[in-house]
C-alpha cells in the first residue's frame, strides 16, 4: 500500500505522488511484458547458421543431437520447403536483411578481403525500418556484407551504419577457427582473442545486450552464427561422443556433428534468455541456415550443395516460433524464402517498407492466420559462376537456366571480366523439374511440357533481366585477388 503525505486531509502534490504514478506505470509495463509484451511491436530474433544444410537438424532427419532446435520446431511451425535468398553466403545475408533479390543490391557473390562489393547505404535493412518503430537493434556473429577490418580505406558501411545499435561480429569466418577466435569486432573496434567457441561468444553477447534493453522496448536481434563453416572448432567431448557412434571412424564428420550440437546448445541459451526476460511469448523467432551444406549428409538426396541453384544449394531448415500468435506442432509445406522475413516483420510490427524500391518477398502472416497466401513474384535464384546459373520456382515446378557465358572458367571472387558478363549474358538453355514427383531433380521434363516450359522461360528471362539491370556495377579494374 502506498501512503501519501497530506495537507488538510488531501494528498500533497510533489515527489511522492509522482513516484507513486511512476511505480504504477512500471508495474503496468511489467504486467504487459508478462502477458506477452506489445502485440503491435513483438520482439524479433533471426537466427542463422553458416553452411548448415537442409537435413543437419535432428527434426529434419539430421545425425546431430539438436534438442533445443527440435523443441523450437515442436513449439511452432516447421517449414519443409524453406529457401535461402541465394546459395552463397553474402548474397543470402543481403536478401534476408532487405527482402530483395541479392543481385538487385549488387551482391553477386561472396565478398573477399578488400573487395569493393558491399551492401550499399542506399539499401534499407529491416534493422533500419524497425529502429524507426522504436526497436533496440543488435547484430551478433558473422556479417559478411562489408569489410569490418578495412572499413576506413574501403568506406564500407558497418552494421552500426545499417540500423544496428550494437554489433559483435566477424567479416567472414571465425579465425583461426571457432575456438578462441581473434577476429571479432565490437562496434567498429577489434576485440582481440576471445576465449571460448564462437557460437557461445555470440550467445554471451546477445545475453548481455538484451539484459540492458528496457522492459518496454522491443528488440530485434540478428544472430548469425559462424558455425559450421570451416575451419571448424568443436568441443573434444562432443567429438568423442560422435566418434563412439561410428563403425568406421570419421574424424571430420564427428567434428562437424559436434559443431552442430554446440550451436544447438547456444540456441538453447538464447531461448532461455528470452524466458528470463519474460519476452519469450511475444518473440517472433526464426531459425535457419544461409545456404546449402557442403556434405552429403547435410542434403540427404537433394541435388547440389552450397553454391548450386539446384535444391541442395538453397533449401534450408526453417523453424518459426511465436507462442502468443502461432499454435505449436505445425508443419508447413508451402514454399517460403528468407526474402519473406522483411515484409513479414514489417507486417507484424506495423512498419512500412520504403515504397521507392521493389520488394521480392511477401508477408507470411496469412500462413498462420487465414491461409490466403499469394506470391506474385516467383522465387528466383541467380549465381553467375555455376551451371545452371539460375532457378525459378512456380508451385511444384522449378526451371533452371544456363547463362550464355563467354568466360570458360570463373575465378572464385568476382573480378573485372565478370561484371559486363553478368549485365549482358542471357539465359538460353533450360531444364524443367517437378519437385512433387522428383525432389532429387533427376528427370528433366522440358521436352514433355512445351507450353509450361515456354511460359516459365519467358517469365524467368524477364525477371533475370530486370534484376541484373537494377544491380550496381562495381569498379573492379584495379582490384586483385
Amino acid at each position: 500500500m502506498i501512503r501519501y503525505k497530506t495537507v488538510n486531509g488531501r494528498p500533497r502534490h510533489g515527489l511522492i505522488p509522482v513516484m507513486a504514478i511512476f511505480l504504477i506505470v512500471v508495474q503496468g509495463l511489467h504486467d504487459l511484458r508478462a502477458a506477452g509484451g506489445d502485440p503491435n511491436r513483438p520482439d524479433v530474433v533471426l537466427i542463422m547458421l553458416d553452411d548448415a544444410g537442409y537435413t543437419d537438424f535432428g527434426v529434419y532427419g539430421g545425425l546431430a543431437d539438436t534438442p533445443n532446435m527440435d523443441q523450437l520446431a515442436a513449439e511452432g511451425i516447421r517449414f519443409t520447403d524453406c529457401h535461402a535468398a541465394a546459395p552463397n553466403c553474402s548474397p543470402s545475408r543481403a536478401g534476408m536483411l532487405t527482402g530483395r533479390f541479392p543481385a538487385r543490391a549488387g551482391i553477386y557473390s561472396y565478398i573477399p578481403p578488400r573487395h569493393p562489393m558491399h551492401l550499399r547505404s542506399e539499401e534499407i535493412t529491416i534493422a533500419e525500418v524497425l529502429k524507426e518503430r522504436g526497436y533496440a537493434t543488435g547484430h551478433f556473429g558473422k556479417w559478411h556484407l562489408s569489410q569490418l577490418e578495412w572499413a576506413a580505406d574501403r568506406n564500407h558501411p558497418q552494421p552500426t551504419d545499417q540500423g544496428f545499435d550494437h554489433s559483435l561480429g566477424t567479416t567472414n569466418n571465425a579465425s583461426p577457427s571457432h575456438h578462441n577466435p581473434t577476429n571479432f569486432h565490437r562496434n567498429r573496434k577489434p576485440v582481440g582473442q576471445i576465449s571460448g567457441y564462437s557460437c557461445h561468444i555470440v550467445a554471451d553477447e546477445f545475453i548481455d545486450w538484451s539484459s540492458m534493453v528496457a522492459e518496454d522496448e522491443p528488440l530485434l536481434a540478428v544472430i548469425w552464427f559462424n558455425e559450421p563453416h570451416t575451419p571448424i572448432g568443436s568441443p573434444t567431448h562432443l567429438v568423442d561422443k560422435y566418434l563412439s557412434r561410428m563403425d568406421e571412424k570419421d574424424a571430420r564428420k564427428a567434428r562437424y556433428l559436434a559443431n552442430i550440437e554446440n550451436v544447438d546448445m547456444a540456441v538453447g541459451r538464447i531461448r532461455d534468455q528470452l524466458e528470463v526476460l519474460e519476452r519469450s511469448e511475444n518473440t517472433f523467432l526464426f531459425l535457419t541456415s544461409d545456404n546449402g551444406g557442403i556434405n552429403s549428409w547435410s542434403t540427404m538426396g537433394l541435388r547440389g550443395r552450397k553454391s548450386h541453384v539446384y535444391e541442395g544449394g538453397h533449401r534450408e531448415p526453417g523453424i518459426l516460433r511465436w507462442p502468443s500468435k502461432i499454435p505449436p506442432g505445425q508443419t508447413c509445406e508451402t514454399p517460403i524464402s528468407h526474402l519473406d522475413l522483411f515484409p513479414t516483420i514489417c507486417d507484424i510490427a506495423g512498419a512500412v517498407p520504403s515504397p521507392d524500391r521493389k520488394m521480392d518477398g511477401v508477408s507470411l502472416r496469412p500462413l498462420w492466420e487465414d491461409g490466403h497466401f499469394i506470391r506474385e513474384t516467383p522465387l528466383f535464384w541467380f549465381f553467375y559462376r555455376v551451371k545452371p546459373a539460375a532457378a525459378m520456382r512456380d508451385g511444384d515446378w522449378v526451371l533452371t537456366g544456363y547463362l550464355n557465358d563467354p568466360i570458360e572458367r570463373h575465378t572464385h571472387p568476382l573480378t573485372a571480366p565478370d561484371m559486363p558478363m553478368i549485365r549482358q549474358a542471357p539465359l538460353d538453355q533450360f531444364e524443367l523439374y517437378n519437385l512433387r514427383t522428383d525432389p532429387e531433380q533427376q528427370a528433366d521434363l522440358a521436352e514433355f511440357y512445351p507450353e509450361r516450359l515456354s511460359a516459365m522461360k519467358k517469365r524467368m528471362q524477364d525477371l533475370h533481366r530486370e534484376v541484373v539491370n537494377e544491380g550496381p556495377q562495381w569498379d573492379l579494374e584495379n582490384w586483385k585477388p
